[in-house]
C-alpha cells in the first residue's frame, strides 16, 4: 500500500521521478503468463485520470460513464479456449475497475463445462440477475465464437445465418428481462478452423482467405442485426451494440496465445465513445490504453456514437467497355514463324498463371457484400477472361478478339481453376512464386491434351503475374521469400515454357508495387476491413509509419522488381526464334486513385479493400496491350488509374507485339558476380552515439555510449568453440575473440561482435576477449561444455575478476553482462531427467541472478532463452566430422527418431526452459534496485534454419561439427542481440532470420535512445484530445523518459523528499473529490482505499 499511496501522489502531483515497480509491467507477447506480473496488477488503475461524473445515477444507457458500471457479465465464452477468454475478459473488468474499484468481475469457469447455446446462457444470467437491484448498471459482454463454422464449407451461409438468429434469440431474452443494461457484442475466434473441418486441410485452397471472409460476413451480419432500431429506442435503459472488430485470438507458438492485455485493451477501446475518426482498433503492436474524456465520457452506444464511416459515393461506371480505336487487324500474310514478327491477328490461343488477382477474386462482387470475395469472377479476369466482349468486358482476350474472333484458352464466367470454364486460366488464389511449377505443368498439359488447339502450330499468349502474395508473407520468413529465391521459383516455371511450349510469347508481369494499398486503410472513413487484410496479407499493413519494418517492405518490393529484370536481362528465354519472355512493368509505380476531396477511391477495389474490382481489372487490360505494344526498354512503368487509359494500336512501321530483338534492345546480361566474402563485418551508420550528459543512475535511462565494462557467461557457444575451425583439429580452439557476445577481435568493419559494436559508442569500452583460448580473455568467463548448474560458480569468477581489475571502477561503472545457457542441459536431458530438469534449471538461474543483484552495483543483465534446437536437425554436410559428431553433441534432440515420443518430450522441454527463463527473469524479483534491470533476449525462442539460394539449409553459419556456430553464425548472432536490447520488451524479435547483409545494425533514436529494459517500455495511456477533422496519432511509443529529471536525483529521494509535506493534503484533497464525484452508494473511505487484485 506505500507503493501505492507514492503513485497516486506522483500522479496528482506529477511528479517526475521514475518509480520502478511501479511500471513494470511484463507487456511481452509471446512471454509467460500475465498472471507473475503482480506490480501492473496494483498499478493499472491508475492509468486513467477520473472526470467527475453528476451526482446521481444516469437514467438513459445512452449516458452511462464507465464509473456507473457496478457489474461485468460475459456470455458466449468459446468451451476451447476458456482459460484465455477469462484472462481478456477479467482484464477488461480491471480496467473499469480504475474508475469504480467495487465492480464486481465475471467468473469464467475454465474446466470446460458441457457447452451451451447463447439462450441457456442468456436464460441462466437474466435468472441470477432477477434479485438484485434494479438500479445497478451491468455491462454485459457477449461473445459469438466463429470457430464452430467451417469457413470454406458450401453451406457456410446458412451456418452464418443459425449463428445470428441464436445471438437475436439471446438479445431478445435480455431485453424483455434486464434493466439497466448495456450489452457489447464481439465475434471471437481463433487463427486456425477446428481439426473437424476437412476442407481446410486441402493444400491447395486459400486457407487465411476463407477464414478472414467467414469473420467478415459474420461481422456484417450482426452489424445488421444491430442496426435495428428495435434495440435503441424501445426502453432508456437497454440497448445493444456489435464491437467493430472481432477478437481474433492469434497462436503465437504451440502453448503461446496473443497477449490477453491487447485484446482486452482492443474490447475496451471499442467499449468507449470513440475520439474523431476512430472507427475500429487498428494498432496491435502497441498497448496502448484510450480513456474517456471530458467530451466523450460515455460507454459507446448506436446513439451517443452513430458509426461516423463516411459512404463512398458511388462512382463506379456501369460501362466497363472499351471503344476499339485500331482500324488495321488483319493478321499476318502467312503464319509468322519468328515470335519477334507477331501481330495481334496471328494469335490464337491465350493463357495465363497466377493468383487471385488473375482468379479474379470478388471481382464481381457487389459493394459491401465481402462474401462474394470468395468467388472467382475469372470471365472478368483482366489477363484472361473472357465474358461478353469488349462493348462491355475489358481484357486481355476480349481485346485479342476484335483481331482474332477465333480466338480461344479463355475463361468464363464463375468458376474455379479445375472447371472446364476456367480452360487454360490456371491461377490459384492464394498461390505464391513456388505453385508456378505446378500452375505451368498442368497449363501445358492442358494446351497438348485439348483437340482445339494445334499445340505445335498455334501461336499463343501466356500471362504470368505473381510475386503478391510472398511479399504479403516475406516477414515471416526473410530467407525463403527473398527475391533471390522468389525469382528462382519463378524462373523454374518459366523453364519448363521455354523448354516445352512452341510458338508462344510469355507476359511476366513486374510485381506492382503494394505499398500504396495502405493509404485506402489508413483513411478510416472509407470503412475498409482492415483487420480481415491483417489476415490476407500481414505483412504490409502491420508496419508503422517510419518503421524499419516499413523500410524493408519497400525493399524488399523493390528488390522482386529488380530481380525479375535481371531474369528476363539476362537473354535466358531468347535463344529460340519462336519463343520470347517480355517483361510486362506497368505495374512498377501506381498510384492510387483518389476522389476529389483527396481521399483514396474505394471502387477500385473489391469489398475486402485488398482484391481489385472490375472497374481496375478495366485499366489493367488496357494498360497491358498497351505495354504489349511499347517497345521493350521504352516501356510504361508507371500507372495513374485516375487518369485513364487509352488503348494504343500497331502501326505500319510496327505492327508486331513487341519484344526485344524487334525493338532492337540490347540485354545487359547478368549482373557482375559479387566479390567473394572476406570477412564477417558490418556497417554502421547511427548518428545517435553520444553518452548521457551526466552518469545516469537509472538502468532503465542507459544509452549505449554509457556502458564501460562488458561481460559474458555460458557454455561453448559464447567461448567461440570452433568458430573459426576448417577442420577436425581445428575444432576444440575456442576463439574467443569473435564471440558473438563479448569478443572484442579488430572492429565492427571486419568482426561483428557485440562489444565491436559498442567500440563505435564507447571506444575505452573494458572487459571484451580477444584471440584464442583465455589468455586475454577479458571478463568472458564462459566454460565449454557448461550446465547451469556451472553458472552461480561462473558469477563468482566474473565478480571478482571485476572487483580486481584496477582499470574497472566497481562501484561507478555501467556493466553489460549477457548470459547464454541451458544447450548442454537439453542435450543431455534424457540421460538425467531429474538432475536435468526444467525446475533444477530454474533454480540455479535464478540462484545466479540472485548473486548478480545483490553484488554487482549498475548492471544490466542480457539472458538469452535457449534456442530452438529443433532446427538443428536440418543442418547436413556431407562430412565426418558433421555426420559423426553432431549426433554425439547432443544426442537427446539429434539422435532421436522422427516423429518419436522422445523427439516430442524434447521439443516440450525446450520450450519449458526458454518459458523458465522468462519467468525467473520477469517474475518481480530483481526490480528492486533502480539501477540494476535484467532482460530476456529473444531472438532464439523461434529458430529460423537459414536458407542458401538453393532454399536449403545453409551449413555455412555452422561450424565443422554442425552444431557450434560459426563466425558467420556469431556475426548473426551479434547482430540479433543488438539489434533486441533496441526493442521494447513485448516487441523484441523471437527469431533471427539469417540476413547475411552488412547493414543490420539497428541504431538507437533521438525518441528512444535507451538501451529497452521492462520500465522504459511500458506503455503511455492515451486520452482523446478535442475533436478534429483528422484521427488522432495513437501514441506508439513506449514510456518516455524525459532528460531532465530521474538521472540527478534518485527515485527514493525524490518519493521521500519531494511529496513528503504535501502527503496528507494531497490524499484527503484527492479522496474528497472522488467523494463528491461518486454515487452515495459508491463512496470512498477517507481512511484507505483498497485496491482489487486483479489479473492484468
Amino acid at each position: 500500500m506505500a507503493t501505492s499511496a507514492l503513485l497516486i501522489l506522483a500522479a496528482l502531483v506529477g511528479s517526475c521521478a521514475q518509480f520502478t515497480d511501479a511500471v513494470g509491467t511484463d507487456v511481452r507477447k509471446n512471454g509467460p503468463s500475465a498472471d507473475k506480473s503482480d506490480d501492473a496488477e496494483r498499478y493499472m488503475p491508475f492509468l486513467c485520470s477520473l472526470i467527475p461524473a453528476p451526482l446521481s445515477s444516469p437514467l438513459s444507457v445512452h449516458t452511462l460513464r464507465p464509473d456507473d458500471i457496478s457489474a461485468v457479465h460475459v456470455l458466449g465464452v468459446p468451451p476451447s479456449h476458456r482459460r484465455e477468454a477469462s484472462r481478456v475478459i477479467s482484464r477488461v473488468a480491471v480496467l473499469l475497475s480504475m474508475f469504480n474499484p467495487e465492480v464486481s468481475h465475471p467468473h469464467v469457469d475454465e474446466t470446460s463445462p458441457q457447452p451451451r447455446s447463447l439462450l441457456e446462457e442468456a436464460e441462466e444470467l437474466s435468472l441470477s440477475l432477477s434479485h438484485q437491484q434494479e438500479t445497478d448498471w451491468k455491462l454485459v459482454l457477449l461473445l459469438v465464437p466463429a470457430d464452430s463454422m467451417c469457413a470454406c464449407s458450401p453451406d457456410v451461409a446458412a451456418d452464418v445465418n443459425a449463428v445470428v438468429r441464436e445471438v437475436e434469440a439471446a438479445l431478445e431474452l435480455l431485453q424483455k428481462r434486464l434493466r439497466h443494461t448495456l450489452v457489447h457484442v464481439a465475434v471471437w475466434s481463433t487463427d486456425h478452423q477446428q481439426d473437424e473441418c476437412e476442407c481446410m486441410r486441402d493444400e491447395g485452397i486459400n486457407r487465411r482467405l476463407h477464414r478472414a471472409t467467414l469473420l467478415k460476413t459474420l461481422q456484417d451480419s450482426l452489424s445488421h442485426l444491430l442496426g435495428n432500431p428495435k434495440w435503441h429506442s424501445k426502453q432508456a435503459d437497454f440497448t445493444a451494440l456489435l464491437q467493430s472488430a472481432p477478437v481474433i485470438l492469434e497462436q503465437i507458438s504451440e502453448n503461446s496465445w496473443s497477449d490477453p492485455n491487447q485484446l482486452a485493451i482492443q474490447l475496451w477501446t471499442n467499449l468507449l465513445q470513440p475520439p474523431t475518426g476512430q472507427t475500429e482498433f487498428m494498432d496491435d503492436s502497441v498497448v496502448s490504453i484510450l480513456c474517456p474524456s471530458q467530451e466523450r465520457p460515455f460507454l459507446r452506444t448506436q446513439i451517443n456514437s452513430p458509426n461516423e464511416k463516411e459512404e463512398t459515393a458511388a462512382s463506379v461506371d456501369p460501362d466497363m467497355g472499351t471503344e476499339m480505336p485500331c482500324t488495321d487487324r488483319s493478321p499476318s500474310p502467312t503464319i509468322p514463324t519468328s515470335v519477334h514478327e507477331l501481330r495481334p491477328g496471328d494469335i490464337k490461343v491465350v493463357a495465363a498463371v497466377g493468383d487471385s488477382l488473375t482468379a479474379a477474386n470478388g471481382v464481381g462482387a457487389k459493394k459491401d457484400n465481402i462474401l462474394l470475395v470468395i468467388n472467382e469472377y475469372r470471365g472478368l479476369s483482366w489477363s484472361i477472361g473472357g465474358d461478353e466482349n469488349l462493348n462491355n468486358v475489358t481484357t486481355l482476350p476480349n481485346i485479342l478478339r476484335e483481331f482474332n474472333a477465333n480466338l480461344t484458352g479463355f475463361s468464363k464466367g464463375i468458376c474455379k481453376e479445375d472447371s472446364p470454364q476456367a480452360f487454360l486460366n490456371q491461377a490459384v488464389a492464394g498461390a505464391k512464386s513456388g505453385d508456378m511449377v505446378g500452375q505451368v505443368r498442368i497449363l501445358v498439359d492442358r494446351m497438348k491434351a485439348d483437340p482445339r488447339i494445334d499445340f505445335h502450330n498455334d501461336w499463343k499468349v501466356i500471362t504470368m503475374f505473381i510475386g503478391g502474395n510472398d511479399i504479403c508473407d516475406f516477414c515471416t520468413d526473410s530467407i525463403f521469400f527473398s527475391a533471390r529465391n522468389v525469382v528462382l521459383r519463378i524462373q523454374q516455371a518459366l523453364d519448363i515454357l521455354h523448354n516445352e511450349v512452341p510458338r508462344a510469347i510469355v507476359n511476366l508481369i513486374e510485381l506492382l508495387n503494394i505499398v500504396p494499398l495502405r493509404d485506402l486503410h489508413n483513411d478510416k472513413s472509407l470503412g475498409c476491413p482492415t483487420w480481415f487484410v491483417n489476415i490476407v496479407c500481414p505483412c504490409i499493413l502491420k508496419p508503422k509509419e517510419g518503421s524499419v519494418e516499413l523500410q524493408k517492405v519497400n525493399e524488399f518490393n523493390r528488390a522482386y522488381q529488380s530481380a525479375m529484370r535481371e531474369l528476363i536481362d539476362s537473354g535466358r528465354y531468347d535463344s529460340r526464334i519462336n519463343f520470347t519472355v517480355v517483361l510486362q512493368p506497368f505495374l512498377r509505380e501506381v498510384y492510387l486513385p483518389r476522389l476529389e476531396d483527396g481521399r483514396p477511391d474505394r471502387s477500385y477495389f473489391s469489398p475486402d479493400c485488398f482484391h481489385l474490382s472490375q472497374k481496375a481489372h478495366t485499366l489493367m487490360a488496357r494498360a497491358l496491350w498497351n505495354n504489349m505494344l511499347e517497345p521493350v526498354g521504352n516501356k510504361t512503368f508507371t500507372q495513374d488509374f485516375q487518369a485513364g487509359i487509352d488503348l494504343k494500336c500497331p502501326s505500319e512501321t510496327n505492327p508486331f507485339i513487341r519484344t526485344a530483338a524487334n525493338s532492337n534492345y540490347t540485354f545487359p546480361g547478368p549482373p557482375p558476380t559479387p566479390d567473394p566474402v572476406t570477412n564477417w563485418g558490418s556497417d554502421f551508420s547511427c548518428v545517435n552515439t553520444a553518452p548521457s550528459n551526466s552518469v545516469p543512475t537509472s538502468a532503465h535511462r542507459i544509452r549505449p555510449a554509457d556502458i564501460k565494462v562488458v561481460a559474458a557467461l555460458g557454455d561453448s557457444l559464447t567461448a567461440g568453440f570452433g568458430a573459426k575451425a576448417k577442420n577436425l583439429l581445428q575444432l576444440r580452439t575456442e576463439n574467443r575473440g569473435v564471440s558473438w557476445s563479448i569478443g572484442g577481435d579488430q572492429n565492427l568493419e571486419t568482426v561483428t561482435t557485440l562489444p565491436n559494436i559498442l567500440k563505435k559508442f564507447n571506444p575505452n569500452i573494458k572487459g571484451w576477449s580477444e584471440g584464442r583460448g583465455t589468455t586475454k580473455a577479458g571478463f568472458n568467463v564462459a566454460v565449454s561444455g557448461a550446465k547451469i548448474s556451472g553458472i552461480p560458480g561462473q558469477v563468482r569468477r566474473l565478480i571478482d575478476n571485476m572487483k580486481k581489475d584496477p582499470t574497472v571502477d566497481f562501484e561507478n561503472d555501467w556493466k553489460l553482462v549477457t548470459l547464454l545457457i541451458g544447450g548442454n542441459d537439453l542435450c543431455q536431458y534424457c540421460n538425467d531427467r531429474a538432475t536435468l530438469s526444467p525446475q533444477n534449471y530454474s533454480q540455479h538461474m535464478m540462484t545466479s541472478l540472485d548473486m548478480l543483484y545483490n553484488e554487482v552495483p549498475r548492471a544490466i543483465v542480457n539472458i538469452l532463452e535457449i534456442l530452438e534446437i529443433k532446427g538443428l536437425r536440418r543442418i547436413k554436410r556431407d562430412s565426418l566430422e558433421c555426420n559423426v559428431l553432431q549426433p554425439l553433441v547432443c544426442p537427446c534432440f539429434l539422435q532421436a527418431r522422427e516423429d518419436s515420443l522422445e523427439l516430442a518430450e524434447m521439443k516440450r522441454i525446450n520450450r519449458e526452459l526458454q518459458v523458465e527463463t522468462e519467468n525467473v527473469a520477469y517474475g518481480g524479483r530483481y526490480d528492486g534496485r533502480e539501477d540494476f534491470a535484467v532482460v530476456v533476449q529473444p531472438f532464439f525462442q523461434n529458430t529460423v534454419v537459414p536458407l542458401n539460394a538453393d532454399s536449403k539449409p545453409d551449413d555455412t553459419y555452422f561450424s565443422v561439427d554442425c552444431f557450434h556456430f560459426s563466425e558467420q553464425g556469431h556475426a548473426e548472432m551479434a547482430a540479433a542481440l543488438w539489434n533486441n536490447m533496441l526493442e521494447p520488451v513485448g516487441q523484441k524479435q523471437t527469431y533471427n532470420n539469417f540476413r547475411n547483409t552488412r547493414n543490420n545494425i539497428k541504431c538507437p533514436t533521438e525518441e528512444n535512445p535507451y538501451i529497452f529494459t521492462k520500465v522504459n517500455s511500458f506503455p503511455v495511456p492515451t486520452t482523446p484530445t478535442t475533436p478534429t477533422t483528422t484521427a488522432p496519432t495513437p501514441h506508439t511509443t513506449a514510456r518516455p523518459l524525459t532528460s531532465d529529471c530521474a538521472d540527478t536525483v534518485p527515485v527514493w529521494l525524490a518519493a521521500v523528499l519531494a511529496v513528503v509535506g504535501l502527503l496528507i493534503g494531497c490524499v484527503v484533497t484527492w479522496l474528497l473529490f472522488c467523494w463528491r464525484s461518486k454515487r452515495s452508494k459508491k463512496r470512498m473511505t477517507s481512511d484507505v482505499v483498497e485496491m482489487q487484485v486483479t489479473d492484468f
